[in-house]
């Protein structure tokens, strides 16, 4: 098939570091490739795939020069001109359009956007099909005029979960996203410490993991971004209890740099108190052999299998209790709850199966 990827272009593809959405877009990609489709990536400068690649703007947003970034807004009196730096949604307008100009002219038989609703608005006006994955962009309730003007096209949810949200839309699949489980090696043979993993924003609950480590006696390690929105939150709740010993800071880590983290922590504390559309965190950790103590929100109840793999808990305090059965639990099981249903290869197949239903290809 003859497909359009139209991944953000907030980091090139794949993602050094943080980048969710680009990294699933990029996983997709490059297994709809090896399955043999014709795929073309629309995507920011400094992007590598195996697909043809039509990068739409010289630099991804989070990696322009900050020559330009920083450039303060003022009157050129030489051109006349005001100066300033970059407008973000003005390069994602070109880059959509890019994109739909080729998909007007018949290039493609199915467009598939990562784009949260920028997209959506023009898909009755190319002749094939426009599938949106959803990244939990619902979640924002000031789209949803958008999403309700367009809610007979095909939205895919990343977990049954994410369709709380907006229930009404037309959902043709959910498929889990997919993760190249060979950048995860497994490791049955644990270390004592907890590991964070994430944003450092109160929803993620690192707060709440230091509570829990704490109490239960553990090391904890901790690694994601922080946010400039989320600074003020950072310093007065997490960074005095950053010691270097009981509570450790890595940084944010790549993917290559956060697997051999991952694979000797005794589990991952991931206390969200939002309804998290998917976790990838909760994936990588379960494919090196980690399990998960999380909180009953979002797709986590769908990603981990309760007392297999992990302990879904109703509490802080049932998650304090819960280190302490650790070792009731099966690397191998968590291993093999990943390669069953969280792989690239598994998420590709599904997509592939929904791109041919709404092609008549089936």
């Amino acid at each position: 098939m003859r497909i359009a990827m139209l991944a953000p272009i907030s980091w090139p593809l794949p993602p050094g570091g943080y980048g969710p959405w680009e990294l699933v877009a990029h996983n997709l990609t490059e297994e709809l490739v090896r399955l043999g489709h014709d795929v073309t990536l629309f995507a920011a400068g400094g992007s590598k795939t195996a697909a043809r690649l039509v990068e739409t703007s010289p630099y991804a947003f989070e990696t322009w020069p900050d020559a330009e970034r920083n450039r303060p807004r003022e009157f050129d009196r030489q051109s006349g001109l005001l100066e300033g730096p970059p407008d973000w949604r003005t390069l994602e307008q070109l880059h959509i359009a890019t994109c739909m100009q080729q998909a007007a002219e018949g290039a493609f038989d199915v467009v598939h956007s990562h784009l949260h609703v920028h997209a959506l608005v023009f898909a009755r006006l190319i002749p094939c099909p426009l599938v949106s994955t959803l990244h939990g962009a619902t979640w924002v309730r000031s789209a949803h005029p958008v999403f309700r003007a367009y809610r007979e096209m095909p939205f895919v949810s990343i977990s049954n979960a994410e369709r709380q949200f907006l229930p009404e839309l037309n959902y043709a699949a959910t498929v889990y996203n997919g993760i190249r489980i060979e950048n995860f090696p497994f490791e049955s043979q644990k270390e004592d410490y907890l590991l964070f993993a994430g944003r450092l924003a109160p929803e993620k609950g690192p707060a709440e993991a230091i509570d829990v480590a704490r109490r239960a006696g553990r090391r904890l390690l901790m690694a994601g971004m922080i946010e400039p929105q989320h600074e003020d939150y950072f310093t007065s709740r997490i960074k005095p209890h950053i010691d270097g010993k009981q509570v450790e800071y890595l940084g944010l880590l790549s993917q290559k740099e956060l697997a051999p983290v991952y694979r000797k922590a005794a589990a991952v504390l991931f206390l969200i108190n939002w309804c998290e559309p998917f976790g990838l965190v909760a994936v990588e950790a379960q494919a090196t052999g980690t399990p998960l103590i999380a909180t009953r929100f979002g797709a986590l109840p769908e990603i981990i299998l309760e007392g297999q793999t992990g302990y879904v808990v109703e509490s802080l305090e049932q998650a304090v209790e819960r280190v302490s059965h650790l070792d009731r639990l099966s690397p191998e099981a968590c291993r093999q709850n990943v390669e069953s249903r969280f792989t690239a290869q598994a998420m590709a197949r599904g997509y592939e199966s929904l791109y041919r239903k709404l092609t008549g290809q089936a």
